[in-house]
């Protein structure tokens, strides 16, 4: 009974904490101390490697494109779609796959800084037309540089499909629903694939309530940017590190 009536004091006290910050977007999430793991030296020179380039980043992908999206990109410090651009540049990265391309901001965010030699594959469940806020053009999608694949990712057996890409990347951005049930689905896949000795993931929302446990259940080598990302929590991870 004791027990009970603590945890229920602690929840209003929360409750009420939540419900008096100021903020236009807020979430439920966990403070949680440090992990016993520290990241790899290569990922913290790639983060800081990774954060100047996009501090002086200038979004020109960007100029005439109309959308009904606020531009996220612009406020500081450019969301976590200036550091997409700057983990592209510094990793020299030609082969990215993005899971979850919605509105492609964060699409484009990564062709930004993607060589001329590069490709991008997007993975979502709906098609980028079917998005009214979608920034993207159809001339994106010429070339090659930019393809869209219509698929479950998380779903059984999607991933082997797929398994040649995904292990050829250098980059993959990890952005999808954050519903408690796709990402662990999709981290569970990812595991059973052999990725690039120096491949790069990155997890947006890591610290939204249902994301902090998966992101802290992750043994690798891995860096909490959200300071430099997405208000949200960014989390870096030097896969094979």
């Amino acid at each position: 009974m004791l027990f009970r009536s603590r945890a229920r004091r602690r929840y209003n006290e929360a409750t009420r904490a939540f419900e008096a910050t100021t903020a236009a977007h807020k979430e439920f999430s966990v403070i949680a101390n440090a992990e016993a793991r520290p990241p790899s030296r290569r990922l913290i020179d790639l983060a800081l490697d990774a954060a100047a380039r996009a501090r002086d980043l200038q979004f020109r992908i960007f100029a005439g494109r109309p959308s009904r999206e606020p531009r996220w990109f612009e406020t500081w410090p450019g969301e976590h779609y200036k550091l997409l651009a700057g983990l592209v540049a510094a990793l020299g990265a030609r082969a990215i796959v993005e899971i979850g391309t919605h509105t492609g901001m964060g699409a484009l965010a990564l062709i930004e800084a993607l060589p001329a030699d590069g490709a991008l594959t997007t993975f979502d469940i709906k098609q980028w037309r079917d998005i009214p806020e979608t920034w993207l053009r159809e001339e994106d999608f010429a070339g090659g540089r930019l393809t869209q694949e219509i698929a479950d990712i998380a779903a059984p057996g999607v991933i082997a499909r797929h398994a040649a890409l995904l292990e050829a990347a250098d980059f993959i951005f990890i952005d999808g629903p954050k519903d408690g049930v796709t990402e662990p689905k999709f981290l569970a896949a990812l595991e059973t694939l052999k990725l690039k000795s120096d491949a790069i993931v990155m997890f947006d929302d890591i610290r939204v309530l249902n994301m902090v446990a998966l992101w802290r259940r992750l043994e690798r080598a891995k860096l909490d940017m959200t300071s430099f990302g997405h208000w949200s929590g960014t989390g870096l991870v030097d896969w094979n590190g």
